[in-house]
């Protein structure tokens, strides 16, 4: 029965930007997160790795980006996770109709939901869907955004696939979805009980030419397992009953990984949530230091010489 309690729904998102500086600038002051760490990509250590998200870094909440300053931009197709979708308060539509007027703003209604869809500097598709009751949950104060306006956290994503439904599969029986409503070519699952990132969407685009991951793309979505041993039960299930091998687990500081591609050819991780954000500085003062692994600690003054400039 120890499953039941566990959490479920998104764990983080990370894409890939260019300018380390614009994307910082965009994240922190356009939209009002908060860079919860910033280090560097563990595989190249050249390259930042930035993670935005709610005061905590809370699972959820977690937006993450490597900046590759020469990225080619990606091209959208099938096989992808198409949009990022954060929610906001109902009554906070209108601050962010006027704050995002020259991002590409179009407003539509989802699965009964108000929806700004929008593009960040490198195109990355964006939405910010208008929710009843958000006024009372806790938000990020130290940004520009007022607190009364603010993001909490990821409303959900969207895939866009070639087919949907063993992808479908995953989802109900790994991480503890349910098919919630159909839209379109859109099949919306849910993580009950999940307010923070309960939502994935998958749209069946069968014909459309693959995506080619680039600046502006999703590389992964994680999703969340509250500790090794959740992790590793999900693990069992999707070898015993879908197929899938994940990789060996592998340590990313501040969540402990494991990936595999799903049958629609996105990059799926889980992440536990322990440890979390605040394992390597006081939870006041998230983001504000460079923060590298243990292994490339003593490479620090050739990596910091060799970052992009983000003042």
């Amino acid at each position: 029965m120890a499953h039941t309690s566990s959490p479920r729904g998104i764990h983080h998102v990370t894409a890939i930007a260019g300018s380390a500086r614009g994307n910082l600038d965009f994240y922190t002051r356009v939209l009002g997160l908060r860079l919860v760490k910033k280090t560097v990509n563990f595989d190249d250590p050249g390259a930042y790795h930035f993670y935005y998200g709610d005061a905590a870094g809370s699972p959820g909440t977690i937006l993450t980006f490597f900046p590759w300053e020469n990225a080619a931009p990606g091209r959208a197709g099938a096989g992808e996770l198409q949009e990022t979708a954060f929610r906001i308060p109902q009554s906070a539509i209108g601050y962010w109709t006027q704050r995002l007027v020259n991002h590409g703003l179009e407003r539509a209604t989802r699965f009964g939901e108000t929806v700004l869809t929008f593009r960040d500097p490198d195109g990355m598709r964006l939405a910010l869907v208008g929710l009843p009751g958000l006024e009372a949950e806790p938000a990020w104060e130290g940004g520009e955004v007022p607190v009364e306006s603010a993001i909490r956290g990821f409303h959900g994503v969207t895939l866009m696939l070639d087919r949907t439904e063993a992808t479908g599969a995953i989802l109900t029986d790994v991480f503890g979805f349910a098919e919630a409503g159909r839209e379109g070519d859109a099949t919306r699952y849910r993580a009950e009980g999940t307010a923070l990132g309960g939502i994935v969407d998958l749209r069946a685009v069968g014909g459309f030419l693959a995506a080619r991951m680039g600046r502006g793309s999703v590389h992964h979505l994680a999703f969340r397992a509250a500790d090794d041993a959740d992790q590793a039960e999900m693990v069992r299930k999707l070898a015993a009953t879908h197929g899938l091998r994940t990789t060996e687990q592998k340590d990313r500081d501040y969540f402990r990984s494991v990936y595999f591609r799903e049958p629609g050819h996105v990059l799926f991780e889980i992440a536990t949530d322990i440890p979390g954000f605040a394992v390597d500085e006081p939870a006041a003062s998230l983001g504000t230091a460079l923060k590298l692994p243990r292994f490339l600690e003593g490479h620090r003054a050739a990596i910091e010489a060799a970052l992009p400039v983000l003042a």
